[in-house]
């Protein structure tokens, strides 16, 4: 429009040069227009990505909450469980203990009585050979067979007695070993919930990852 200037007139020149202004004005105001415009989906763009980027730290925060709690829940169950493991293992040591102290009470009155009986045996063979009546040797015979009877009675009472302990020591010592395999099991079954607990917490982590 501006070549060959010798041939256009000053008012041609003034009206192609307003002409001009107008355009590159409207060219100005679209640019500005477009400009604006992707300014704005640039910003609705970072709007939507921070509320998605809430929403995952949100979900993180829940999934590290539920995890904490139970992690927290299962340090709890077995805190529970290896209490009762120890007053199991207390209260069947002193079960054991008294048993065994039990048993030992029994056996001394058994070897006192015994004792007794032996010294007793002894004093009456003394006193039987110095008798030399008939009616003390009759005595004698008879303290004798009464004593020897009494004897008898004692140590089979006695020992019927030892094997009733004995047969509730390996009854004790059974449910000891029941015991202990029942808290073995426990502790397996408690570590392999723990493991499940840990892989599902991971998987649904790594679920979250992915979805996102």
């Amino acid at each position: 429009n501006f070549t060959n200037c010798t041939t256009v007139t000053p008012l041609t020149f003034q009206t192609n040069v307003l002409t001009e202004l107008r355009k590159w004005k409207l060219s100005l105001i679209e640019n500005l227009k477009q400009e604006k415009e992707k300014h704005a989906a640039h910003v609705k763009q970072l709007s939507n990505e921070t509320e998605n980027l809430k929403e995952l730290l949100r979900t993180y925060e829940i999934s590290i909450s539920r995890k904490d709690e139970v992690i927290t829940n299962l340090t709890r169950a077995l805190e529970k469980q290896k209490e009762r493991v120890d007053l199991m293992r207390n209260f069947t040591l002193w079960r054991i203990q008294h048993v065994e102290a039990k048993q030992q009470e029994y056996a001394n009155r058994i070897a006192d009585r015994q004792f007794r009986m032996a010294l007793m045996k002894k004093v009456w063979a003394a006193w039987r050979s110095l008798s030399e009546e008939k009616w003390k040797e009759k005595v004698a015979k008879a303290c004798q067979l009464r004593a020897e009877d009494v004897c008898v009675q004692l140590t089979n009472d006695y020992e019927a007695k030892i094997a009733e302990l004995t047969a509730a020591l390996e009854e004790t010592k059974a449910e000891i070993l029941r015991m202990q395999s029942e808290r073995e099991q426990y502790e397996g079954t408690m570590k392999k919930a723990f493991l499940r607990g840990v892989c599902a917490l991971n998987m649904e982590a790594m679920t979250i990852f992915q979805g996102k």
